[in-house]
């Protein structure tokens, strides 16, 4: 299955390859400050690909807060997070955002809450290795899908 998302105004693009495809999409309202804010609800497959691609650099914001170990990409112009990378031993590795997703029609995505309050930060990259997609490029431009 391939996943299209962006933010609202298309700054911000990514395509998520996501093989074998899914017969569901599992995805954690993080309850941190700033997820809670910003609605965030987010996916990944560790065995997924993952291509993001950035219209105006310039309008691309990092946002890292806590143990500063994850990069929020915001979109200056609209406000949307649709992605969020962390570099783990020189590896890059990210979650997205479904509801920046285009269109998974046909495909359930359950929702659940997570809290990671209390994780130090070797169990909390420890477990993004093990569960974030590992499969990460920022391109220039998307392949049409």
């Amino acid at each position: 299955m391939l996943i299209q998302g962006k933010c609202h105004c298309g700054n911000i693009a990514f395509s998520l390859t996501w093989e074998p495809d899914p017969t569901e999409i599992r995805a954690r309202a993080c309850g941190c400050d700033f997820c809670i804010k910003h609605g965030g609800v987010w996916t990944a497959n560790p065995a997924g690909r993952l291509r993001i691609a950035v219209g105006d650099p310039k309008l691309l914001s990092r946002y890292a807060f806590g143990t500063r170990t994850a990069d929020f990409q915001v979109c200056a112009r609209c406000g949307i997070v649709p992605v969020v990378t962390s570099r783990i031993d020189g590896h890059l590795y990210a979650v997205v955002s479904i509801n920046a997703f285009e269109d998974v029609a046909g495909t359930p995505i359950l929702r659940a809450p997570a809290d990671f309050d209390g994780e130090d930060e070797a169990s909390r990259l420890a477990r993004r290795k093990r569960n974030w997609i590992a499969d990460v490029e920022f391109v220039p431009e998307l392949a049409a899908g």
